[in-house]
């Protein structure tokens, strides 16, 4: 896995050269890792810090904050998320996203996936430790919108005019120790992710794994100070299989606790997502239909945790 270093860019440099690595990681894997992306270690350690002192709590006491059907927000316990053809996966997760108060016209309309987080009064060291990261993250996924962008030969900020309320998640993962993964029952069965992108942080635990293009599993071993950026589903809709997204799995084989806190940077509900002009001919034609960004979210979580959007549970009382 390439790893580009963002040190020059952040500091004023050009774009150009970090765009030409980006465009040439996400053509063969998919998946890199960066360096001197701005975040500061702190925020990273505290956030970890709070994952580990929730997920070491109670099992009686996280369930008081059983995930929010109607904004996904909150404690998902294990056996939530299942995709086709393999076993429940063998994690938990504490969700939070954008944090749009009660009266919010989104919230006020049901918008799907649109909400305010759900924080346990108790432990204001959860949101704090939380947010903070989350906060990071979003400044830095807008940045490397800008440089995706410029891979792609678009203007710099063409994507950043779709993020004016992004549906952006975070989620603190816990795998706990697996005695023996199996290919059908893993701490995440193997998959890609939905969306645009997505920021990772890792603990040195390890058991991040990615299918080669050549279909050889290979490990994304923990480096210090990095984060692992992969690309989303709709990226290949977007540039029509020139960059796609890359199946990987979770297999904890290492028999302790594993954490792991990814951002799912997905942009605005309304995002029009169609192949772009320049990655379609009379030889190439579009492969996929036009898409908003948030319907085809909104698919993948009912397909795969059985969400309900505001409207159907409305409807089913």
């Amino acid at each position: 896995m390439p790893i580009l270093d963002l040190r020059d860019w952040i500091a004023g440099g050009p774009i150009a050269p970090l765009a030409a690595q980006f465009k040439a990681a996400c053509s063969k894997t998919g998946f890199f890792y960066v360096i001197n992306h701005g975040m500061p270690q702190h925020v990273v350690d505290c956030v970890f810090d709070a994952a580990r002192r929730y997920f070491a709590l109670p099992i009686e006491e996280r369930l008081k904050d059983k995930i929010d059907e109607r904004f996904r927000r909150g404690f998902m316990p294990t056996g939530v998320t299942q995709h086709p053809g393999h076993k429940p996966d063998l994690k938990e997760s504490y969700v939070l996203g954008l944090d749009l108060a009660p009266d919010d016209p989104d919230v006020l309309a049901g918008r799907p996936l649109h909400g305010p987080n759900k924080w346990p009064a108790d432990k204001p060291w959860l949101k704090e430790a939380a947010m903070d990261y989350f906060n990071h993250t979003v400044e830095l996924g807008k940045r490397l919108l800008q440089v995706f962008a410029v891979a792609l030969e678009l203007p710099e900020d063409f994507f950043l005019k779709y993020t004016k309320k992004p549906m952006v998640l975070t989620n603190l993962y816990h795998y706990p120790p697996q005695a023996a993964p199996t290919n059908l029952e893993l701490g995440a069965a193997a998959h890609t992710d939905y969306g645009t992108l997505t920021i990772l942080a890792q603990d040195p635990i390890g058991g991040l794994e990615l299918q080669t293009r050549d279909g050889h599993w290979v490990s994304a071993p923990y480096i210090e100070g990095s984060l692992v950026i992969n690309l989303g589903d709709l990226v290949k809709v977007w540039t029509n299989e020139h960059y796609v997204s890359n199946l990987h799995r979770v297999a904890n084989r290492t028999g302790r606790d594993r954490y792991s806190i990814p951002t799912f940077f997905n942009v605005d509900y309304d995002t029009p997502v169609a192949c772009l002009p320049q990655f379609r001919s009379d030889e190439g034609p579009p492969r996929y239909p036009p898409i908003k960004s948030g319907d085809w979210l909104v698919s993948r979580f009912q397909a795969v945790q059985g969400y309900k959007t505001p409207a159907e549970l409305a409807a089913n009382g």
